[in-house]
């Protein structure tokens, strides 16, 4: 038989843990680590799209709900068990508000009368009034928990060894926040509170927590918006186009890896211009 040789690169014999890692940005970020070295766990829901990543990259995979605390503390106690360590956590596992036709043409039909100065015939969208409990229950729970229950877990083995990395995966929308998408926006600017207060706890213990706000990236979860949505928004990103979710991993591979071994408790966007 023979003997594999052992991974190179900067991250070589590290473990990274990296939920919502099925596909998109998440995808994006286990085959980048994966290149400089690291063993890569992919989490998601969906155990084709996760066994499928793992298999590109040499990985393994997790099977979870990220909002299942229970769960995300076993698999993340699993794998440091069955790899001696735990180096790297990407909370990357998100939703996005579902596409909505109607209100997309009320939003447009608003913005031509605003244009015109017809301020009175303005219809109001009532996105907060018609949010309901358990929309905004999931969205928070997915983004703000998930990310929550996977920092406590990590830091459980981080912190006792004294290294490791966690990047948390915000959105401009959390620096920017705009109408209509508030229970994604109140979320994403919750993890930027969370990463700063937990970074400034654990810095001293050789352990770093940072933030990363993507603009608009061109991921799956964009794939329900409205063409006219979709155009809007890129009329308005100076760059002129979306993200790609391999720009993305350039920089989360940076906060992984020991080049940012200075930044703790920051937040870096990634916009285009947006922001």
């Amino acid at each position: 038989m023979t003997q594999q040789a052992p991974p190179s690169g900067a991250l070589a014999g590290q473990v990274a843990f990296i939920t919502g890692a099925g596909s998109g940005m998440g995808a994006a970020f286990a085959h980048r680590l994966a290149a400089d070295g690291a063993m890569v766990v992919v989490n998601d829901l969906n155990p084709n799209a996760a066994a499928e990543v793992a298999a590109a990259v040499g990985g393994d995979t997790a099977i979870f709900d990220v909002c299942d605390s229970t769960a995300f503390d076993g698999e993340i106690d699993k794998v440091a068990e069955r790899y001696g360590r735990l180096d790297i956590l990407i909370n990357n596992a998100g939703i996005a508000p579902p596409s909505d036709p109607d209100r997309v043409q009320q939003a447009v039909a608003n913005q031509m009368a605003r244009m015109e100065g017809r301020i009175d015939d303005l219809v109001p969208p009532n996105s907060t009034v018609d949010l309901n409990d358990a929309d905004w229950d999931r969205m928070i729970k997915v983004h703000l928990y998930g990310t929550f229950y996977g920092t406590r877990a990590a830091l459980r083995h981080m912190t006792p060894a004294r290294q490791g990395s966690i990047v948390n995966i915000s959105s401009v929308l959390g620096l920017r926040p705009m109408a209509g998408a508030l229970h994604y926006a109140t979320a994403k600017a919750g993890i930027i509170a969370l990463t700063k207060s937990i970074g400034q706890e654990v810095a001293a213990y050789g352990v770093r927590v940072n933030a990363v706000c993507p603009g608009w990236i061109d991921t799956p979860l964009l794939e329900a918006m409205d063409p006219m949505m979709i155009a809007g928004i890129v009329m308005q990103i100076p760059k002129g186009r979306m993200g790609r979710p391999e720009e993305l991993a350039e920089l989360v591979r940076f906060l992984a890896g020991p080049e940012s071994s200075y930044c703790n408790g920051d937040v870096f966007a990634a916009s285009g211009g947006f922001v």
